[in-house]
């Protein structure tokens, strides 16, 4: 028995093609000409403004009017709920929840399969994309314009009533970084279903480095917090302030040692003219202890509120990432070709704390002073006085499209949307009978 017939897709470039020659004789000189159906023929025909207002290289118009619109009414709704209160919407998600009203409401959703083509084509009629998280943020930003009006109205008060200059205006940030910097790509031959990435097993081990910067675009050296008890018996590269603490946090002593060791050695800062420190509402910022600290070295502090620091805080908005990334680009290179000591079952150990210090410092140092400088501007905190420099707050930083990739578009087992789901919706959402794609006219 012969296999059936496969079904021809015709571009709309073609389609208009044989409309202009039916047009100059007859639907059945057209038909033998390009060898389609008359019927063919006689739809394109009466489907010409469409095809004309088409891509020339499309197929069909698939994400036309939809064939559920009260199905994806609700759909919609459900998406715009969820993202303006800040929750996650997985595309897995959106077919389960289509699937599932759809089960609740037969009379408008007959046939209806919730396929991975028909989710591609509802992201395309609601003009929705996969993106990249920018921030983590656990307060709903109700009140964001009153409070980072309220923290400019503050730093400019202070700068008005004490004049510091901008080598004296200063930003100071913790953040942690892995012993092992994995990226989430690689370049790799096409078709491999499973792509490996060699570590040496410590993605979650961490230790904290201290940032610290000023509006001119100095960079202090940066304080590096490991996680022991006793100081290790290594010889530390110049140009980094080593600390460990039995937790690897950042306490009162961790602080006065920042003090003393990063800020006070500041270029200018022995003289202890009055300065501006900016920084987070971190426990050990606000104790008295360091409270009475910061007024010995003559130093006032500019607390961000809670939540905002991605939108006020220099090192967050403009220079922890490109940090970030130039380590993971050393640590890339320490594991092609540094001098590297193994365990006895052959598995590599991490670096040695005096290599990760040099990490910190290259990518501490690369980063370029004028980045620094735009930093601040960005932030609102070293702005001239007369207005002049404002716009600066009103420059958006390039945004990167996430892109669309094989596994965005299948079902993830582990996705939160499926727990608890009845095995048979399961089964469906993941069966290989997709709903034909709608070929057009």
């Amino acid at each position: 028995m012969a296999p059936p017939a496969r079904r021809k897709k015709y571009e709309a470039g073609f389609k208009l093609k044989v409309v202009n020659f039916a047009m100059e004789h007859n639907n059945c000189a057209a038909a033998r000409q390009y060898g389609v159906t008359e019927k063919m023929v006689r739809d394109w025909k009466a489907n010409e403004k469409a095809l004309r207002s088409m891509p020339r290289g499309k197929c069909a118009l698939g994400r036309g009017t939809p064939h559920w619109p009260e199905l994806e009414k609700h759909v919609a709704d459900m998406v715009n709920e969820h993202r303006q209160s800040g929750y996650i919407v997985t595309r897995n998600q959106i077919r389960l929840f289509a699937l599932q009203w759809a089960k609740s409401n037969p009379d408008h959703s007959n046939r209806f399969k919730a396929t991975v083509s028909w989710c591609t084509r509802f992201f395309e009629r609601h003009n929705l994309v996969l993106r990249q998280k920018t921030k983590i943020a656990q307060k709903l930003p109700a009140d964001l314009d009153a409070k980072v009006n309220s923290f400019h109205r503050y730093v400019i008060q202070q700068r008005n009533k004490h004049g510091y200059v901008l080598s004296s205006i200063g930003n100071m940030d913790e953040t942690p970084i892995n012993f092992d910097l994995v990226g989430n790509r690689t370049v790799h031959p096409k078709g491999e279903k499973t792509i490996l990435i060699k570590t040496t097993g410590h993605e979650k081990s961490s230790f904290i480095v201290v940032l610290a910067c000023t509006a001119d675009g100095a960079k202090l050296r940066p304080m590096i917090i490991f996680k022991r008890k006793t100081m290790p018996k290594l010889k530390f590269p110049v140009g980094c302030f080593v600390h460990v603490h039995e937790k690897g946090w950042m306490d009162e002593e961790g602080v006065k040692l920042c003090l003393d060791n990063v800020w006070s050695r500041r270029p200018g800062g022995l003289i202890q003219k009055r300065s501006l420190l900016v920084w987070d509402m971190l426990r050990a910022h606000l104790t008295p202890s360091t409270k009475q600290r910061l007024a010995r070295i003559n130093t006032d502090a500019a607390v961000i509120p809670a939540g905002f620091t991605s939108l006020v805080q220099p090192l967050d908005v403009c220079l922890n990432k490109p940090f970030k990334d130039r380590i993971r680009e050393q640590w890339n290179e320490w594991m092609v070709s540094g001098k590297k000591s193994f365990t006895k079952g052959e598995n590599i150990r991490a670096p040695q704390l005096d290599v990760l210090c040099k990490f910190v410092i290259k990518a501490w140092n690369d980063i370029d002073a004028e980045t620094v400088i735009k930093s601040f501007k960005k932030c609102g905190i070293s702005n001239s006085l007369d207005g002049m420099e404002d716009d600066y707050l009103w420059q958006d930083e390039e945004k990167a499209e996430a892109k669309t990739t094989p596994s965005d578009m299948e079902l993830d087992p582990y996705d939160d949307c499926l727990t608890n789901v009845p095995q048979d919706v399961i089964d469906l959402l993941i069966s290989d009978d997709e709903q034909e794609d709608f070929e057009g006219f």
